[in-house]
């Protein structure tokens, strides 16, 4: 078909998705899960890599895609930070040494990073939830980031964003094609 790149995809779209598994690919990273619900709720200030700490068959579970990051945040509770409402279904076959899917998860963070980072999430009003949890390694992580609330006539304008890009690069690839 013309237009169109390998295994049928618009070449664009073929692009983009190459040069995203391309850049995972060089960080050494098999991404799990995204928060994409963050992106369109947050302004993203501030990013970090944190480890996370796991019990049992959660990894096995992982490993299968069997996480939601959805309506999850980050709290700060004696000096830690612990990961709230992550589900991590549980394993099919680990039979009695199957985790509780909500329990908190503890992140594995530098204590002057945990400082820092509570610090401004408390004196601004932000929030910290996570992004996107991979393996890097071998090990589990999760990327959380330091946000701000979007109120809904920002989502509103980021939608007719991009919206205008969408309609201007369809306008292009016709103009190229023709």
């Amino acid at each position: 078909m013309p237009g169109c790149g390998v295994g049928g995809l618009p070449e664009a779209m073929e692009t983009t998705v190459s040069e995203d598994a391309r850049a995972a690919g060089k960080r050494g990273e098999k991404v799990i899960t995204t928060n994409r619900k963050a992106h369109h709720d947050y302004f993203i200030l501030d990013t970090i890599e944190a480890g996370i700490e796991l019990r049992g068959t959660e990894v096995k579970s992982l490993r299968a895609g069997g996480v939601n990051l959805k309506d999850s945040y980050v709290e700060t509770r004696d000096g830690q930070m612990i990961l709230i409402g992550v589900h991590i279904s549980p394993y099919e076959t680990g039979n009695r040494f199957n985790h509780e899917p909500e329990r908190p998860r503890r992140l594995l963070l530098h204590k002057r990073e945990i400082l820092r980072w509570s610090l401004r999430a408390r004196e601004k009003s932000l929030t910290i939830v996570p992004l996107r949890m991979y393996f890097k390694a071998g090990r589990v992580k999760v990327e959380i980031a330091l946000v701000k609330g979007r109120r809904s006539y920002d989502k509103r304008a980021a939608i007719a964003d991009r919206e205008s890009r969408r309609e201007l690069d369809r306008a292009l690839k016709e103009a190229r094609d023709s």
